[in-house]
């Protein structure tokens, strides 16, 4: 017997709530059955870290400061993402944050100035955003991130990529001092980073990390305030920077990583004489 004719043979009233489970049970089915971004529908490919194979350079062309620049850490993938369902937008990119630092200007036997990160340093974080302070949680926000509204129809090829490096000043004076004496005579810095691949969901949050990539750079600079401008400082150890390292494995990213403060507001110029308390020169913004 066909299911119409079963249907007739049936009360009407319970005709009418069949057909509306049925109806409820269709759309719950077409929910569960919505597409959804997950990890293992996600194609990473070409993925590349390195440091510039090129030593430190010293720039020497103030009478205030000394400069140096770095070479560039970049990193590069592609990736595939699958549809974005209707109503959804995720973001695929680099975010980064610092997991260590070292930063020590040395003046002879008066004392020395230090970059600082105080919550990193004391062991209350395990990592400081890196952010541009503006694309939180993300490094940047031009080649770094790539957006995806929904809804797309076939799977969206896309590359993002970012770089980085370091290119401060430091006095040739004492920072705290009203003399131009240069006495400046070593500078040391030592800066550990994580960088991270991710698709975000970007009104859930949800966020799946695709690649994990762990570097370092060190600078250490020998001076001699004696010397003529132009010819004070010189590298000393080793010239090239140790090349990052991709990991085989996905690290977490910690809750410090995703938001404010960036680095560079958390951050806190101290001066450390050799006698006498430290002293705060330039407070966190």
């Amino acid at each position: 017997m066909c299911i119409l004719a079963r249907y007739h043979l049936l009360p009407s009233s319970l005709v009418l709530l069949i057909l509306l489970v049925a109806c409820t049970m269709g759309c719950i089915q077409s929910i569960a059955c919505k597409p959804r971004i997950k990890r293992e529908n996600i194609v990473v490919y070409e993925v590349s870290a390195s440091i510039d194979q090129c030593p430190t350079i010293i720039e020497e062309n103030s009478p205030i400061v000394l400069r140096y620049k770095t070479p560039y850490f970049r990193a590069s993938a592609g990736v595939v993402m699958p549809p974005v369902p209707r109503n959804e937008t995720w973001v695929v990119g680099w975010i980064q944050a610092c997991t260590q630092m070292e930063f020590y200007n040395t003046y002879g036997d008066i004392g020395m100035s230090s970059w600082e990160l105080p919550e990193l340093r004391e062991g209350r974080v395990k990592a400081i955003s890196d952010s541009d302070g503006v694309s939180y949680p993300w490094y940047g926000n031009t080649t770094e991130t790539v957006t995806l509204t929904g809804p797309t129809s076939k799977p969206s090829r896309l590359t993002v990529s970012m770089n980085d490096n370091f290119y401060p000043s430091v006095t040739w004076a004492v920072p705290i001092s009203n003399s131009n004496t240069p006495m400046l005579t070593h500078i040391t810095r030592d800066q550990s980073f994580i960088t991270w691949l991710v698709a975000m969901n970007s009104v859930t949050k949800e966020r799946i990390v695709l690649q994990t990539v762990r570097w370092r750079m060190r600078v250490d600079i020998a001076v001699d305030p004696d010397m003529p401008l132009g010819s004070r400082a010189s590298l000393v150890g080793r010239p090239y920077q140790e090349q990052p390292h991709i990991l085989n494995y996905q690290e977490p990213i910690p809750p410090n990583a995703l938001g404010r403060p960036n680095a560079n507001d958390a951050q806190v110029l101290m001066w450390r004489p050799r006698r006498g308390a430290p002293l705060v020169v330039i407070p966190p913004k």
